[in-house]
């Protein structure tokens, strides 16, 4: 990836904080490398060296700041908005693909050759896969060190590192303190069990209010629920279930995990930022928005919107196909009545697809049509005939998408907006989009606002939750 010097040094000079997660910087004097908003004093211009990855400064043989945990920076929003190869490898590898398959089985899910993937990853982010991991496993661990009561052997393996000595050689090396040492720093200690305590950085401003509501609105009863501060849900990952508790503040979102096994807290946590969609680019997005003399009075009102994602695709595909053509409310009743009753106060997550495909048709509780529709959907999903998880080709599951029974441009294009993270669909027929349209003064018609909104591209996803706002 090519990065312009003069750019990023103006942007470390200012220690401008919207460029966290996008570049790194190196310093050749200490042989440290920092986000761009560190405090320290701006390094001169001779000593610096910018890239494009935290795993790409660590290969350069740099440790990260101890001041500014660089590692602990929201990731680069490019990821989110690409649907290339290295944009569905980068989401994979955050979701901890590597660490439970390897780069065979990254690589298998891609579609490509082990090479071409490596080939790519380097020359984009200046590391290839494994490094990639090994950069992510070094932060799962000093979360874990520095979080909870774990053995240091027992935090080795939970972060996916392959032996003690490895997990020891790259702590030292990645923060040139022993674990040992790191351990010093541990905050008191957890009040539960299997709680872990961190904090999600994100770029701000955000929108906390917009993001609730809309949680709110759809909250299922025994899966999640959610008040005016903080959303709870249950998580269904790789090794286990898991609980989770989001609540946003000023500079982070506070978020409190219990875990049935620790091997998930990478993927707990990739999860919880795609669900607050913490790595989008606000400025930018809202620039372009702003623009439109109909959509500036709304952005400066309401600065940060952004698209609430998800944590399971299959999920929230089933709550599209529930949502066709009723109320955001009575999707919610008939998606409640689907599901077992918990104990009060128990979360877990949604059912899994090889359950729902073998549900009866009594447990449904809705028009045959629809069952239909979802049964079809999870036979798929159980097949592994479709993907809708971070790393899917959106072009390719939209496509399948629409071949199941009762699925159309409406469902399809909700499902890549909020499962699939496509940040640029519009939904032009909803009726709710139509009548903030008309709030806005913008046309109503479905071709008419489909025209117009070609001036939002490539973030139409966030003109469309303004939409819903102004309705």
């Amino acid at each position: 990836m090519e990065l312009d010097f003069e750019r990023c040094y103006r942007a470390v000079d200012s220690r401008d904080q919207r460029f966290d997660g996008w570049f790194y910087t190196a310093v050749r004097t200490t042989g440290i490398y920092c986000r761009p908003s560190c405090p320290a004093i701006t390094p001169k211009r001779e000593n610096v060296t910018f890239y494009p990855s935290a795993a790409a400064a660590q290969r350069g043989g740099f440790r990260a700041c101890r001041r500014c945990r660089p590692d602990a920076a929201p990731g680069s929003p490019e990821w989110d908005l690409r649907a290339d190869l290295v944009g569905r490898a980068m989401r994979l590898i955050a979701d901890g693909v590597v660490d439970r398959d390897g780069v065979p089985g990254l690589a298998s899910r891609l579609g490509y050759t082990e090479r071409h993937l490596n080939r790519l990853l380097t020359a984009e982010l200046g590391a290839g896969p494994l490094a990639l991991a090994r950069a992510q496993r070094a932060q799962t661990a000093r979360i874990l060190i520095e979080t909870t009561d774990l053995g240091l052997a027992e935090i080795a393996f939970a972060a996916g590192f392959g032996s003690v000595r490895q997990f020891n050689d790259t702590i030292l090396e990645v923060y040139a303190r022993s674990p040992s040492a790191l351990r010093e720093r541990r905050v008191a200690r957890q009040p539960e069990a299997g709680t872990i305590s961190l904090r999600l950085a994100f770029r701000a401003p955000l929108h906390a209010g917009a993001l609730l509501g809309f949680l709110a609105a759809r909250a299922l009863p025994g899966i999640e629920e959610c008040d005016v501060t903080t959303y709870r849900r249950g998580l269904n990952l790789p090794h286990g279930s898991a609980t989770v508790a989001l609540t946003p503040g000023d500079r982070w979102v506070a978020a409190t995990l219990r875990l049935a096994d620790v091997r998930d807290l990478a993927p707990a946590v990739a999860r919880c930022r795609r669900l607050f969609d913490l790595d989008a680019d606000p400025v930018a997005v809202d620039g372009m928005l702003g623009a439109d003399p109909a959509l500036a009075a709304a952005v400066r009102a309401e600065p940060g919107v952004r698209v609430p994602r998800a944590v399971d695709g299959f999920e929230l595909a089933v709550r599209a196909i529930v949502g066709q053509q009723v109320s955001v409310a009575g999707a919610r009743q008939t998606l409640s009545r689907m599901l077992t009753p918990t104990a009060p106060g128990e979360l877990r997550g949604f059912p899994a697809a090889a359950t729902v495909a073998e549900l009866p048709d009594a447990a449904f509780r809705m028009p045959a049509a629809r069952r239909e529709s979802i049964r079809a959907l999870a036979q798929a999903i159980a097949d592994g005939k479709l993907d809708l998880e971070p790393g899917a080709d959106r072009e390719e599951s939209v496509a399948r998408l629409l071949e199941l029974p009762g699925v159309g441009a409406w469902t399809a294009g909700y499902v890549a907006m909020r499962a699939i993270g496509d940040p640029d669909v519009l939904l032009p027929t909803d009726v709710a989009v139509r009548r903030g349209a008309r709030a806005l003064g913008l046309p109503d018609s479905p071709k008419a606002l489909a025209a117009h909104a070609e001036r939002w591209r490539p973030w139409r996803s966030y003109a469309l939750m303004r939409l819903w706002r102004s309705a």
